[in-house]
């Protein structure tokens, strides 16, 4: 059987302390240093099942703009992030684009540009790090790429970590400050490759998102796994 390679596993190797840096600095207001340590739980491939009842609706209302997914010449198969301000909503739908690709026709470089304009513009906050981490190297997308290996995605739910939940809920306005969301998304991720090789996997992500009132959301970084 073919050695078929995971998108979304891919870097989660990273420096923890590399991928905790943007929530440390957002969410400082928040959280004291020990308290997050004390929930980060594990890594970011971990698969959480349970979900508990969501905050109240973030501040601003919802986008009036048509949603906008459709992939360009540019970056191959690779969605546009959809024109949402909801941060669930939009969790979900980058946690889709992360775990979906096609080395059938999107070059490496298409994929990152694509993944690339999902991110924040506002570079104090943007940790690109993390999220071009999750792509394979270029010799490695050259091998899937001869396996016409691709992958799809299929979203179970997303959710705010319970620690979030209680940390906004101890101080409401902290999130004015940058309006950064932690969200867990779960889902499945479905792997096909030339002569009918394939197989499916559960996912689990957390993704910090930046939904600001009255703007669509964007990515600011793949966040450590936290307590459900």
């Amino acid at each position: 059987m073919k050695k078929r390679f995971s998108l979304s596993n891919y870097g989660i190797g990273w420096p923890a302390n590399r991928r905790i840096l943007v929530i440390a600095v957002v969410l400082a207001s928040l959280l004291t240093l020990a308290g997050v340590t004390a929930y980060v739980t594990g890594h970011t491939g971990q698969h959480h099942s349970s979900a508990g009842p969501t905050p109240s609706a973030p501040p601003g209302p919802a986008s009036s703009a048509p949603s906008s997914t459709e992939p360009g010449a540019e970056t191959g198969s690779v969605p546009r992030p959809p024109r949402i301000s909801d941060p669930l909503a939009f969790a979900k739908a980058a946690a889709e684009m992360l775990w979906s690709y096609d080395t059938r026709d999107t070059s490496r470089e298409q994929q990152l540009a694509g993944m690339e304009a999902w991110m924040t513009k506002e570079s104090k906050y943007s940790d690109w790090a993390s999220v071009s981490a999750q792509m394979p190297d270029p010799t490695l997308w050259s091998r899937m790429a001869d396996q016409e290996q691709h992958a799809t995605a299929a979203i179970t739910q997303a959710h705010y970590p319970a620690a979030f939940k209680q940390a906004l809920a101890e101080d409401p306005s902290a999130i004015t400050e940058a309006y950064i969301y932690a969200v867990t998304v779960t889902g499945k991720q479905t792997i096909a490759w030339a002569k009918g090789g394939g197989g499916a996997e559960d996912r689990s992500i957390t993704l910090a998102v930046q939904c600001r009132p009255s703007a669509d959301c964007s990515l600011v970084a793949i966040a450590p796994t936290v307590a459900p």
